[in-house]
């Protein structure tokens, strides 16, 4: 029974239609699936006002769930899940919201089968940014250093946020395979290494991806969220790649919003962030009005969180929150690899490798960032010199690394139990850290026996970045010699606290290091 609803089947209920790709109507039906076999028996209604895409125009169901869309042979047809309802799944928990082009019984029509679903008004959802993997050892990273660890989550569903694959579309199988087993609902965005090389056509890049996962422009609903998944990725013929939307993405966006309430939350996908995306003024004109949004996507392989306002082209009254997202795969799986044969893949501003936890309240939402094999408190890298003189004191700097810190985050230090609380500046800064293991390239393109080393003890790091999410304070003078805990103090835009600590030592006389 099974496969049987977890499958979108199709079936002949206009015999009289004759529909080719010459731009003719397609048609169908959206109905209550309530004995889960995928078959519109008796009793079983259509559902009224639900949508139905082909990723440009958008309509409803009517009352008996009927709906009729423009054919085009390059295009899927999908259902946008309304709230209250489950699409069925494959045997991956990949989402069977769709029909491809060839796929689609043209002459016949498309039946969409929901079931009823409870969902909450608070619910959490996983995102991953990119997992890039090259090859099945790095397949086997991705399950070992994340997956593994979200199996038996409470989340309704997570998401892909692109490069799923470093260029093989031949590892979707192993890769989304893998995240399945996870089990829950998964969604998948197109990132600009999950193309397929041979094809020359921007339209066809997504081939293998469509073939996997679905359309790569979709959208679909849960609680008082909807969630719009955009491919914004365009390749040029001469191969070279950009961040676009075009203006059927666009035309997609406006007609299915007409038909969302002004007071749920919208959530834009993607892969490219959306301040580097060309059309995003047309897509901000879009959601002006709109005081619920928010947007993330992955690709830059830093955690950033970015407040786009109207010096940046946002047009609505409150500025606009866009997260770049951690990423699964870090800095590409570089750096030294661990006890367990994984690379520490810390990112090019300092953060752990990782993914994010979004939870969602009616219409607002908040973020939690968690790192890969770590415990959900680890927040921060905090840097100062264990070992210090008097001398040095009033020149001693404390660094600290909020991996999930933003503009909006309240950072604070103090010695000791009783000390009073310091307020820590914001700063960009190289995560010191960071560049130690940059520091390493040399020493890692030695060989032994003709093999480099980075292939024994895993891959060079890039020079850091620039982190976005740094805080700088000079230790408090008047402490005492001997040993003291230094503790920070971080709350975020979500009002979320976080504190760690370190300890150091204060000697009189000169420092031993």
């Amino acid at each position: 029974m099974r496969h049987i609803w977890f499958t979108v089947l199709l079936v002949v209920f206009y015999p009289n239609l004759v529909v080719s790709y010459n731009g003719d109507p397609i048609h169908g039906i959206v109905f209550h699936d309530e004995n889960l076999n995928g078959l519109p028996d008796q009793g079983e209604r259509g559902i009224e006002g639900v949508c139905v895409s082909n990723g440009k125009d958008v309509v409803r169901t009517n009352s008996a769930g009927e709906w009729s869309l423009a054919a085009d042979n390059n295009r899927p047809v999908f259902v946008i899940k309304p709230s209250g309802y489950a699409v069925p799944l494959n045997d991956y928990n990949f989402p069977q919201h769709y029909v491809l082009p060839d796929k689609i019984p043209y002459g016949s029509g498309i039946q969409f089968a929901l079931q009823s679903s409870n969902e909450p008004n608070t619910f959490s959802t996983l995102f991953f940014g990119d997992t890039q993997a090259r090859g099945l050892r790095e397949v086997n990273y991705i399950m070992q250093d994340v997956v593994q660890e979200c199996i038996g989550t409470d989340a309704a569903f997570g998401v892909s946020l692109g490069d799923i694959v470093a260029d093989d579309p031949n590892l979707f199988a192993e890769v989304s395979q893998g995240i399945g087993q996870i089990g829950i609902p998964w969604y998948n965005i197109f990132g600009n290494h999950d193309h397929d090389r041979d094809e020359t056509e921007n339209s066809d890049k997504d081939r293998t991806f469509r073939n996997y996962f679905g359309p790569s422009t979709y959208a679909f609903e849960y609680g008082q969220v909807v969630f719009i998944g955009l491919n914004n990725i365009y390749f040029s013929p001469n191969g070279k790649y950009s961040s676009s939307l075009d203006e059927e993405q666009l035309e997609f966006i406006r007609s299915y919003l007409d038909f969302v309430p002004e007071e749920k939350l919208v959530v834009l996908m993607m892969h490219a962030p959306i301040i580097r995306t060309e059309n995003r003024e047309k897509l901000y004109e879009i959601l002006k009005e709109r005081k619920h949004t928010f947007s993330i996507s992955g690709h830059v392989h830093e955690q950033i969180n970015v407040f786009v306002d109207a010096a940046m082209g946002w047009k609505g009254k409150e500025p606009h929150h866009h997260l770049i997202n951690a990423t699964v795969c870090g800095s590409w799986w570089c750096g030294l690899i661990d006890e367990r044969g994984i690379p520490h893949a810390t990112m090019n501003d300092g953060a752990p490798n990782g993914y994010s936890i979004i939870t969602f309240t009616g219409n607002q939402y908040s973020i939690r960032f968690k790192a890969a094999r770590k415990p959900a408190d680890h927040q921060m890298n905090i840097y100062m010199t264990e070992e210090l003189t008097q001398q040095e004191l009033d020149t001693a700097d404390v660094l600290v690394n909020i991996f999930a810190g933003s503009a909006r985050s309240v950072v604070e230090m103090r010695i000791g139990k009783q000390g009073t609380w310091i307020p820590m500046e914001q700063v960009n800064a190289v995560d010191p850290e960071c560049l130690r293991m940059h520091q390493l390239s040399p020493v890692l393109d030695s060989t032994i026996n003709g093999v480099a080393l980075e292939q024994i003890l895993g891959y060079k790091m890039d020079y850091p970045s620039v982190s976005t999410h740094m805080w700088k304070a000079k230790l408090p003078p008047g402490l005492t010699d001997g040993t003291h805990t230094l503790t920070i103090r971080t709350t975020d835009m979500f009002n979320q606290t976080w504190t760690g600590n370190r300890i150091f030592r204060l000697r009189s006389g000169k420092s031993t290091l």
